[in-house]
């Protein structure tokens, strides 16, 4: 007895793995930026910006998950989690630029 996948179209479950796969390394991406981000930018001890990043970091790789199924396309969910990231990088690039000439 061979095994189908209920019918479903390919294109579907295209859509699916593009989600999935936006939401594992794209949710991966913006967490780490962000917590690079604060990291950087928060106004306490090296230590305690660190430890906020990091603990942030959980927050937004969440939401970026669930961003990820929310969305109604794969290419929104793709945009929603590569543009945040580019802005955050450059912010971080900029913020490492600054504090270390």
């Amino acid at each position: 007895m061979k095994r189908t996948a209920a019918g479903l179209p390919l294109s579907y479950r295209v859509a699916v793995i593009s989600r999935s796969l936006a939401a594992l390394l794209g949710g991966y991406l913006l967490a780490s930026m962000v917590s690079i981000c604060v990291a950087l930018l928060a106004p306490m001890p090296q230590v305690d910006a660190t430890l906020t990043g990091l603990l942030l970091s959980f927050v937004f790789y969440l939401l970026a998950f669930v961003w990820c199924f929310a969305c109604r396309s794969a290419w929104w969910a793709w945009l929603g989690v590569l543009l945040p990231s580019l802005v955050l990088a450059m912010v971080n690039g900029l913020a490492y630029w600054m504090k270390n000439p």
